[in-house]
């Protein structure tokens, strides 16, 4: 079933690495920007009110930074204006140094029941130069407050300095702390963000070293019954997360907020990236979309490839020829010829070695040219 994405774009302070659109000075528009989401909500609730959706996600920026009513008003706009499952998963990414125990409260009485919790590394020093607003002793406290409920934690590597050593530390970290799940994954230096420079400089580590400390991560995640479903993602059995796999299986989903982006009748469509245009746009009775694409058939065929490889499970024969009316080895008979080495059969059809997966977009390129 289709899911739902709100996008908080309000953050104390922007980490070096972020190229997310999220604004650390302009937390005092958080009540008319929130007024504004609400008012959208309503209005792709009319135009969505025939279908049921089985996941919320609530991302930012930074969703725990402002005040925990603001959440509760989104998911009360929510609950009324769309038609959700029996027990639908409702998820909010939370940073530790903006998290107290009458947050989580208020949102569990709004009805969310996993929480994402951005760790990134365990180690005070590195956080530190990401620019992160918390330490390790933030974090182990949010986890106390988290103690027994579903959370999940983020791990990320390729950091200035980071060791084998660093990433056990994190690993062992997040396992004691209770987390069900894990996103473990590659800093990506972007172009304009301050660790960018870090990057030209040669003082990261190299993409060989980063797939070392991945493998090094995956085996210890593993031996602590965290299984990959996902290149990135790792779960104790049963709290894979629902909103990201319906992704992964090229599923529907309606994003609402600044920049958040949609997938909806086989058309893409996107929200406009900057604040004061998203406000005027709602405020004037207008959807503040700036990008709209249909979906081709070609396109269509080779995104559900290119996603599905990315999981675990990989290609289900029986789902892409349900989708299309036709088999994706045919279809994709050249690039299957030269990947054919990094595959393996599975009992639903098709998926990328282990071994291979860490470097799965070297193969989802031959894909990409058929």
């Amino acid at each position: 079933m289709p899911g739902i994405y709100l996008h908080i774009p309000f953050c104390r302070h922007k980490c070096t690495y972020c190229d997310f659109t999220s604004f650390p000075n302009r937390l005092q528009y958080a009540e008319a920007y929130m007024a504004c989401l609400y008012k959208e909500i309503e209005m792709r609730g009319k135009e969505l009110s025939d279908v049921t959706f089985d996941t919320v996600y609530i991302g930012g920026g930074t969703p725990s930074v402002i005040d925990p009513n603001y959440i509760y008003g989104a998911m009360n706009q929510i609950t009324k204006c769309f038609h959700l499952s029996r027990d639908p998963e409702v998820t909010i990414e939370m940073n530790p140094g903006t998290v107290s125990e009458k947050k989580i409260a208020v949102y569990q009485r709004a009805g969310i029941n996993r929480f994402s919790v951005g760790l990134q590394t365990a180690i005070d020093s590195q956080l530190a130069e990401l620019g992160r607003i918390h330490m390790l002793q933030d974090y182990m406290y949010c986890a106390s407050l988290l103690k027994g409920k579903n959370f999940s934690a983020d791990i990320m590597l390729g950091l200035k300095g980071q060791t084998q050593e660093d990433v056990r530390r994190t690993v062992e970290v997040v396992a004691l702390s209770g987390a069900k799940h894990v996103s473990m994954y590659a800093l990506t230096p972007e172009d304009g963000t301050p660790i960018y420079t870090d990057y030209l400089n040669g003082e990261l580590p190299d993409g060989d070293e980063v797939r070392a400390l991945y493998d090094y991560g995956r085996e210890l995640l593993e031996a602590r019954g965290y299984l990959r479903y996902e290149v990135s993602n790792f779960a104790q059995k049963g709290f894979e997360s629902r909103h990201n796999l319906n992704y992964w299986r090229r599923g529907e989903y309606i994003g609402m907020g600044v920049s958040a982006s949609s997938f909806f009748y086989e058309r893409r469509f996107t929200n406009t990236f900057d604040l004061d245009e998203y406000m005027k746009c709602i405020l004037s009775g207008f959807l503040p979309v700036i990008e709209s694409e249909q979906v081709e058939k070609k396109d269509a065929k080779f995104e559900f490839v290119m996603l599905a490889l990315r999981t675990a499970e990989g290609i289900s024969d029986e789902k892409y020829r349900a989708a299309f009316g036709s088999d994706w080895r045919q279809d994709f008979a050249d690039a299957y010829a030269r990947t054919a080495q990094y595959l393996e059969e599975t009992p639903a059809g098709m998926r990328i070695r282990d071994e291979y997966l860490y470097v799965q977009n070297q193969i989802l390129t031959e894909y990409m040219n058929g």
